[in-house]
């Protein structure tokens, strides 16, 4: 095996999944690999399989991103390892249990997962990224980051985390060579669904995308250097409005009087 000139892809959540088909289709073109999940069966089984079919190296760290102790080993791996040039922010867990039927443990841990974990292991790589000139973010969230009502409020509230996170990052290092992607999933077939009670076969069939789908289409808008990838949305400006909307706000959204509908007449 030889060194990939687009260097090494971490990606988390890697054992299955939208994890795997990343792992497989990065390989596929070129990148390393550094897996990372908690599954050391599975981690070793995928690295097996995607090595002998492409030729590339692949690497395997089994950590659960919940833990600070596992999490700042792969937060090591990113600052040391210099053939690193993609970070995929995969790993991640939800639920579409309302607030009074879920435990607020498992919310916690939740936001461990999905929010402290991505941000910590992009502080990590930045640095490096910006040092070489060259790397990209991807983060997975979700299409409840800006539809919070449809499923679990701290599953929405974690992902619009990772959506702001990627719009903020992106707006600091776009001019540093660094290239961010933020991925807004709807309903994808995998087992995210069946984890939280819900077997994904319970759902209309018209909203759920392949996982294979999901990620062939994420990967068509990094290469399009989309900064937010909603690959269910057919009519794209439906986004594009939303986002002009926002952006029309910014220059308003702060002021040092209370706008006139909120001030008390004498």
């Amino acid at each position: 095996m030889t060194s990939s000139t687009l260097g090494t892809a971490l990606v988390t959540g890697a054992s299955s999944g939208i994890g795997a088909l990343y792992a497989d289709r990065l390989a596929r073109r070129g990148h390393d690999l550094v897996l990372v999940a908690r599954n050391r069966e599975r981690l070793n089984h995928l690295a097996r399989d995607i090595s002998t079919r492409t030729g590339r190296s692949v690497e395997v760290l089994v950590a659960d991103l919940h833990e600070p102790a596992a999490l700042a080993t792969v937060e090591d791996v990113l600052r040391r390892d210099a053939s690193i040039t993609l970070l995929v922010n995969n790993a991640g867990v939800g639920t579409h249990r309302a607030l009074l039927d879920s435990d607020v443990d498992e919310m916690t841990r939740m936001v461990a997962l999905n929010v402290t974990a991505p941000m910590r292991l992009a502080y990590a790589a930045v640095p490096g990224f910006v040092a070489r000139g060259r790397g990209a973010i991807i983060n997975i969230a979700s299409i409840v980051g800006i539809a919070p009502e449809l499923l679990n409020g701290v599953y929405g509230g974690s992902k619009a985390f990772v959506t702001a996170f990627s719009q903020s990052l992106h707006h600091e290092l776009a001019d540093k060579g660094v290239r961010v992607q933020a991925v807004l999933p709807g309903a994808t077939a995998t087992d995210f669904w069946a984890n939280g009670g819900l077997p994904v076969e319970h759902l209309d069939s018209a909203i759920v995308m392949r996982a294979e789908d999901l990620v062939d289409a994420a990967l068509v808008g990094f290469d399009r250097a989309e900064l937010i990838t909603m690959p269910s949305l057919q009519d794209a400006a439906l986004w594009e409005t939303y986002e002009a909307a926002r952006q029309a706000m910014l220059p308003h959204l702060s002021n040092h009087q209370a706008a006139a509908r909120y001030r008390i007449s004498a």
